[in-house]
């Protein structure tokens, strides 16, 4: 499993922690071992499930304990996952995210379903690079998120979660047509500023939004009561008047770059944050309370500093995300190749059928 580092470090590496490992003995004879919890590798189990899909199960969970009890094995959850003994954290909104968290995850004792990842396609027109990102999540720590762009979209969809909202949900949407022009410099402290640009921008999408619709409902009633007649190339006309739209947006990316702080008020995990940008665009960021209750996406600002860092302005929460990339190739020297590792799974679960 590779982990984040430490809250708030999103330019520290990647952190490999191993769940479990295959032995292939003579006559395709295979064995199972777990390796979580601190009392070395014991009896585990893995099946297939499905197509990029399956599961592991321990079998001697009793090697996961520890002498002291859980108050034990939070103190050593804490140290490892998040590098901080208990006494550092003084927050208590922090103390109870925590605790909530590791109740949550030592339950399952690494009894697990995986499921494959695909990254999102690159193409030459895209703003930077898609990928995985590192990103910090205020009193949730350091979370991954995947960036892909969709025409004139860009989304962050999580890769892993937290109470509030679960992985695989958008956690920021950011609209490439409507780039944002921060306040001038001596106003850039400013957030009452920037909040009246982000939402003069906000009422003009929902404007677009509103318009669009009525075409579409317009469109859809002409379609209904005459017969369909598309002029030769009309079509394609249009698609490529999109795709041209799109193009344009992320080819101006506008000057090289451009002082960037923080306004007052603005809460940021991680004060080492980038004094220069290159371009800012509006967006949407998804908020909601413990156990995903009363979703909403909210106003806020994704700002690109280079090719590898950007940065979410959360406007109601008054907060500040930091993304950084993930660079490691998610290999080691002993980790198999995918065919070599859907082969060992393939026996596995030949020998228990």
């Amino acid at each position: 499993m590779y982990l984040p580092p430490h809250d708030p470090h999103v330019d520290d590496p990647m952190r490999f922690k191993p769940l479990f490992r295959i032995h292939l003995m003579e006559r395709k004879c295979a064995t199972v071992e777990c390796m979580y919890g601190h009392k070395g590798p014991h009896n585990g189990h893995i099946q297939i499930v499905k197509k990029d899909e399956f599961s592991t199960k321990c079998n001697q969970t009793d090697h996961h304990r520890m002498s002291g009890g859980r108050q034990e094995e939070f103190r050593t959850w804490l140290r490892e996952e998040w590098g901080r003994t208990l006494e550092d954290i003084f927050h208590e909104h922090m103390q109870e995210l925590i605790l909530m968290k590791f109740i949550y995850t030592s339950q399952y004792d690494n009894c697990l379903t995986y499921r494959r990842i695909y990254l999102p396609p690159s193409s030459p027109d895209d703003l930077i690079k898609p990928g995985l990102f590192k990103g910090t999540y205020g009193s949730h720590g350091l979370e991954i998120v995947m960036l892909s762009f969709h025409g004139r979209k860009a989304k962050g969809t999580k890769i892993t979660g937290d109470p509030n909202i679960p992985a695989g949900q958008q956690t920021v949407e950011i609209n490439l047509a409507h780039p944002l022009q921060l306040p001038d410099i001596e106003n850039l402290h400013d957030f009452s500023e920037l909040s009246r640009i982000v939402l003069e921008v906000q009422e003009q999408v929902r404007r677009e939004e509103q318009e669009h619709q009525q075409e579409e409902e317009e469109c859809s009633q002409q379609a209904a009561s005459q017969p369909a007649a598309v002029p030769l190339g009309g079509e394609g006309a249009e698609g490529e008047e999109t795709a041209a739209g799109a193009e344009g947006t992320t080819q101006d990316k506008a000057p090289a770059s451009q002082p960037f702080v923080l306004p007052m008020g603005v809460i940021s995990r991680n004060e080492d944050y980038p004094r220069t940008c290159r371009i800012c665009f509006y967006g949407t960021g998804l908020i909601a309370g413990h156990g995903f209750t009363s979703p909403e996406r909210t106003p806020g600002v994704f700002v690109l500093f280079d090719d590898d860092r950007f940065g979410f302005i959360w406007l109601e929460l008054k907060s500040f995300s930091l993304y950084s990339r993930i660079k490691v190739s998610f290999q080691n020297a002993e980790a198999p190749s995918r065919e070599a590792f859907d082969e060992m799974l393939k026996n596995i679960q030949s020998l228990a059928t």
